[in-house]
């Protein structure tokens, strides 16, 4: 009999624990739950307001969590996603020099820091033939401007990473097709950047061919930043600019003023700016900031955007 009792006690034991612990949620009731703070976190989010009558938030806090889920100002010099991309969009200015001061007022206002170290910038233009279609009629202009240090890292960065493809005269004749390289067995031929559609080709068809890459050429997107993208753009120019026996340099643009805004012909909106807005702005601070921005911080076709930006 006692051991009867026992097992009979050890039962109802067990269908009460089952009972209290095992609730499924269902209706109005959310059930029993073992350990809750696992679940309903005592953290806030912003913009949403979540609420756990089990909480004890509210009693501790000294602001409530109905405060603290609105929407708040902005830190100073917050800037949208994709704001230093709208630079280079054609929809967007009416002009080059509309885009390069454009670029150069942001860097004045919030210093290079404006571009990401790690030269990303929100690109949305897709890797497809409609995206590079879509590219190359939006973007449209430089936003950096011809410079003589500009122009020589350009040559660098160019050397370094098309060169050995495109030549270094943009010829399509580099060491991996040439026949110096009697070892060549590259499955295609570079482009000849020389040829007249290429030097009429926009700076978009360009961007976006770093970007993504074309054909069996890779992207250079995780290579080269957004401001150094745009300075081998304007090498390729100054290339092209030797072959048609023109000049685009930081004194003179007469390849195609749409490509490049040289830096000569920003001084005296340097004083104006200068004048009206800091004293301190000069002709060395600008160029400072044109030539060494690390940037890049990448324009699906939105107008807003760069990268909507354009590249």
């Amino acid at each position: 009999m006692k051991n009867f009792k026992n097992i009979l006690f050890a039962l109802m034991l067990a269908v009460v624990l089952y009972g209290t612990s095992c609730q499924q949620s269902g209706g109005n009731s959310t059930g029993s739950e073992f350990v809750p703070d696992m679940v309903h976190s005592v953290a806030y989010e912003a913009n949403v307001l979540t609420d756990y009558s089990l909480s004890s938030f509210e009693e501790e806090s000294v602001k409530g969590r109905r405060e603290l889920s609105q929407p708040r100002t902005p830190v100073a010099g917050t800037m949208p996603r994709g704001f230093t991309g709208g630079a280079s969009t054609g929809r967007k200015f009416s002009s080059a020099q509309d885009a390069v001061k454009h670029t150069l007022s942001a860097l004045e206002k919030y210093g290079a820091d404006v571009f990401a170290p790690n030269g990303f910038v929100p690109y949305y233009f897709e890797d497809s033939d409609s995206g590079r279609a879509q590219a190359t009629a939006q973007l449209i202009y430089n936003p950096f401007p011809i410079t003589e240090d500009g122009l020589s890292r350009g040559k660098d960065l160019y050397n370094i990473m098309c060169g050995i493809c495109h030549g270094e005269k943009g010829d399509g004749n580099g060491y991996l097709v040439s026949e110096d390289n009697l070892n060549a067995k590259y499955p295609a031929q570079p482009r000849n950047f020389l040829l007249p559609e290429y030097v009429a080709a926009s700076n978009g068809q360009y961007y976006h061919s770093i970007m993504h890459g074309i054909n069996v050429m890779g992207g250079y997107a995780d290579k080269l930043s957004y401001e150094e993208r745009w300075q081998v753009i304007h090498y390729i120019r100054a290339l092209q600019a030797k072959e048609t026996k023109t000049e685009y340099s930081a004194d003179s643009n007469t390849l195609n003023p749409d490509f490049g805004v040289p830096f000569a012909a920003l001084k005296d909106w340097a004083h104006e700016v200068g004048g009206s807005h800091n004293d301190d702005v000069d002709e060395t601070h600008l160029e400072d900031h044109g030539d060494h921005s690390e940037g890049d911080h990448s324009h699906d076709g939105n107008e807003d955007g760069d990268e909507g930006h354009g590249h």
